[in-house]
């Protein structure tokens, strides 16, 4: 690691956790802008799932990769391909003129993003020590309550604001400036750094996660609307030989010595296990919960997007307070301890809004629904503030970047594929109760607290493993 390098200042630190916003943001406005979106480009329940999963694949697969080539060619300068990628891929969703447009786009974007987050994260760490690094990492942990609250709050002003007529477009074209001014200050004031030693970056095994992915997404996506045919029967299928391909190529390349995108032999551990756990379960049921909950507002309770994006203000606010808050008690606390206090917060406050939603049914508004949301969303930075923690617990320093791609790379996988999944649920459920949107959403949440259900009793089970020295954990992360 070079280690000349020096601190990025504060200037610096604002321009990484700009870049960082950028996807976060993006996420947030997307959910707010799909019903004009349905409105203006025709799009079915279907198509509008894509629009968000797409992006979540494309940010999974390409993200390993993103990380390799940062620590290869420098990592400012592949943050400033993604920045530009980025803002070209959000310029092109803004100028679509049909879905597939749009579709290719986010397919773009998702890769612009996957070039950005982890230089951050790399950046943040070789060049900040002691204090600093640690006032960092909190707020780069925090900063996603920040972005969800400028995200929901701003794009849905835009999208209802209309400016110069373009209703939902505006939500991506806001994109572009900011791209511009983070491209314009990036090269004064942040340091370039890189890996002394190149790594290989594993591109069969890239391309084999892409299938995969694919062969999940477009059956769950596709599934209520093509009657489940035999293709995507096949496809769901076709994970099988996939997954056993995966296995294959990662073999071969630990025979070679080389860096398969998945490490088989990390797989051992039981705490990358169980973070694969915390990933699949509850980054799907977050990115689903939102998707569901976007939809239902504006198509179901007819709200404007300004309104759909007030109505998580809640939300965003207790998250943050919550990942502000949540290294100290991880200081204190055991993290499983930690990781069960957020999953019951978070299964009251899903349970408290199958409550509101029987209540008041089609009259709910942002109101009404806040402690509920508020309830989730301080559960929601619990977890997330213990999955890593959790995940790199037996992880030795020359392992952390390996285990910290695997583990993000199904952290957005999982985020990806929930709106497919939960998006799936909520339409059968429409079509089963009469495009009834009161029963429909409560069974989707219903779905989502069983699954938070099994994962605090898997934790439970795991409670022993998870209990140790808060200096070990520290030392693993880092």
């Amino acid at each position: 690691m070079n280690t000349s390098v020096v601190s990025p200042g504060r200037a610096g630190l604002i321009l990484l956790l700009t870049g960082q916003m950028l996807p976060l943001i993006d996420t947030s406005i997307t959910n707010v802008a799909l019903n004009s979106i349905t409105h203006s480009l025709q799009a079915t329940a279907t198509e509008l799932e894509l629009i968000v999963a797409l992006y979540g694949v494309a940010f999974a697969v390409c993200l390993a990769p993103g990380s390799k080539l940062g620590d290869n060619l420098g990592r400012r300068r592949l943050f400033m391909w993604g920045v530009a990628g980025f803002g070209l891929a959000s310029l092109l969703c803004g100028m679509a003129g049909n879905i597939a447009q749009l579709l290719a786009a986010r397919i773009v974007q998702g890769a612009g993003a996957a070039l950005i987050v982890p230089q951050i994260l790399a950046t943040l760490h070789v060049t900040l020590k002691g204090s600093a690094h640690a006032k960092a990492l909190s707020l780069f942990g925090g900063i996603g309550g920040i972005a969800f609250i400028v995200g929901q709050m701003g794009g849905g002003w835009l999208v209802s604001a209309d400016i110069a007529g373009l209703g939902w477009r505006n939500a991506f074209f806001i994109n572009v400036p900011v791209c511009l001014l983070v491209l314009a200050l990036c090269r004064r004031y942040v340091p370039e750094t890189r890996r002394e030693t190149p790594s290989r970056i594993d591109w069969t095994g890239t391309l084999l996660l892409a299938l995969l992915l694919c062969c999940l997404l477009f059956p769950m996506a596709l599934g209520p609307q093509w009657h489940w045919s035999w293709p995507l029967k096949a496809a769901l299928i076709g994970t099988l030989p996939l997954g056993y391909l995966m296995i294959l190529n990662a073999r071969k390349k630990e025979r070679e010595d080389a860096h398969p995108l998945i490490p088989l032999r990390l797989l051992q551990l039981n705490s990358i296990r169980f973070g694969i756990l915390i990933a699949m379960l509850f980054f799907s049921v977050w990115s689903g919960f939102m998707f569901c909950m976007a939809l239902t507002m504006q198509t179901g309770l007819g709200m404007a997007p300004w309104q759909s994006g007030n109505s998580f203000i809640a939300l965003g606010v207790t998250y943050f307070i919550s990942a502000w808050f949540a290294p100290r008690l991880i200081a204190r606390y055991s993290t499983s301890t930690i990781l069960l206090t957020g999953l019951s917060i978070q299964m009251v406050g899903l349970l408290a809004l199958i409550a509101t939603f029987k209540h008041w049914g089609m009259h709910n508004t942002a109101l009404t629904l806040a402690p509920a949301t508020g309830l989730i969303g301080y559960g929601q930075a619990l977890i997330v503030n213990s999955f890593y923690r959790i995940g790199m617990r037996d992880i030795q320093p020359d392992d952390a970047g390996a285990a910290s791609a695997i583990l993000s790379t199904l952290q957005q996988a999982a985020l990806g594929l929930g709106p497919a999944m939960f998006g799936a649920i909520l339409l059968h459920a429409l079509q089963n109760h009469h495009g009834d949107y009161t029963q429909a959403v409560n069974i989707f949440l219903i779905v989502e607290t069983a699954m938070m259900l099994a994962l605090a009793l898997a934790t439970l089970r795991m409670r022993q493993h998870l209990r140790l020295p808060v200096v070990k954990t520290c030392q693993a992360v880092k």
